[in-house]
């Protein structure tokens, strides 16, 4: 139980460690790396031809937002 404490005491103080750093420099937290948009990758799946599944993923949503509009 002692070691869950002296962790949980760890954690807290990183927490508020943070949240210190954040108010001081008054900007959000962020990624190091700033995503795959930042390496030129536009999508998650960077296919030049989206496989079938993909497709049908895309004409479902499609579908969707067609009858959210009527």
């Amino acid at each position: 139980m002692g070691v869950f404490l002296v962790v949980f005491v760890m954690f807290i103080g990183m927490i508020a460690l943070m949240a210190v750093g954040v108010v001081f420099k008054r900007s959000p937290i962020s990624g190091s790396c700033g995503g795959l948009g930042n390496i030129g990758v536009e999508k998650a799946c960077d296919c030049d031809k989206p496989c079938e599944k993909r497709l049908a993923k895309m004409r479902e949503k499609e579908e969707q937002v067609i009858h959210l509009q009527k």
